[in-house]
């Protein structure tokens, strides 16, 4: 015996006008996202020639770009950057966050807001403001180096330019991850708590054992976001290259090197390939940090 599936009209309907809702969204997607994504692989594919003009060239550039010693300097760049200073923002965003829910914290409310306010400092302003604070003829480094006698502080020079840097990263971002982590503090179910204090659990026992693995998946998102972050770094450096330009050079960090290719070497084609390849490279990264992250929230 055979039955017939008949659809209704009404179940027609909701389906278009499920797509009548998210078709807005799938429209600028395509047209934010997807259309200049496609556009930047097919410039990566040709070369601007002096004769013959565009010519396809394949992978010849992705060739060109892995075997590129300037590009190379600059990810070990930004790699050090990022294995150094994420961990430090992130621990003092946690550090800040704990100290808040403590409850013993005394204007918790003013400190997390203190915390929070660099975040709402426009990059481009905290990186002017920093670049005042470190110049060093007419800023605080500066002055305190005239005070002293010697060169106390050269925050533009060689060896430090990069901690500098990280510095204005870390003021400009605790806030943010702090914020991230003190939300995921507040969804602890307070029964955790009562628990812990009946069976004797002090402070610190209860930060280990209930407090830290409840943000665990916080940290794997503040983290992902900071690696992405990490590879994206251009604000800090290329602003602040007019007042140490011997030592950030135009190929600093990779974006800052796709960048003056193309607007300054008029190199399109070679500059979407750094794109690319960062791109790759950093969608790598992020996510076998969230697989790993999921692993062990699952353990």
């Amino acid at each position: 015996m055979t039955t017939l599936q008949h659809r209704t009209p009404g179940r027609d309907r909701a389906d278009w006008r499920g797509w009548a809702f998210v078709g807005p969204f799938l429209i600028v997607f395509a047209l934010v996202f997807l259309a200049p994504l496609a556009y930047s692989v097919y410039l990566s594919l040709f070369r601007q020639q002096l004769i013959g003009g565009n010519a396809f060239v394949g992978l010849d550039n992705y060739v060109a770009a892995l075997t590129d010693p300037q590009f190379w300097e600059s990810f070990g760049r930004v790699l050090l950057f990022l294995i150094v200073q994420v961990p430090i923002m992130l621990v003092l965003a946690l550090g800040a966050a704990l100290a808040i829910d403590s409850g013993r914290l005394r204007g918790a409310s003013f400190f997390r807001i203190l915390v929070f306010l660099p975040y709402a400092v426009p990059a481009v302003v905290a990186v002017l403001m920093w670049g005042y604070i470190y110049g060093d003829q007419f800023g605080l480094a500066g002055n305190i180096n005239h005070l002293v006698g010697f060169e106390l502080l050269t925050p533009f020079a060689r060896e430090w330019i990069l901690a500098s840097i990280g510095n204005i990263v870390t003021w400009e971002f605790v806030g943010y991850n702090m914020l991230i982590f003190y939300s995921a503090l507040k969804t602890i179910p307070g029964d955790l708590y009562e628990a812990a204090a009946l069976d004797g659990a002090g402070q610190w026992r209860i930060v280990t054992a209930i407090k830290i693995p409840a943000v665990r998946g916080a940290l794997v998102i503040a983290t992902i976001f900071s690696i992405i972050g990490s590879f994206q770094l251009f604000n800090e450096p290329n602003i602040l290259r007019p007042l140490a330009p011997n030592v950030i050079t135009t190929y600093f960090t990779p974006n800052m090197y796709a960048y003056n290719l193309s607007f300054a070497g008029q190199q399109f084609n070679y500059a979407a390939t750094i794109a690319i390849v960062m791109g790759v490279i950093t969608a790598v990264i992020a996510y076998v940090v969230q697989l790993r992250g999921s692993r062990a929230e699952v353990r």
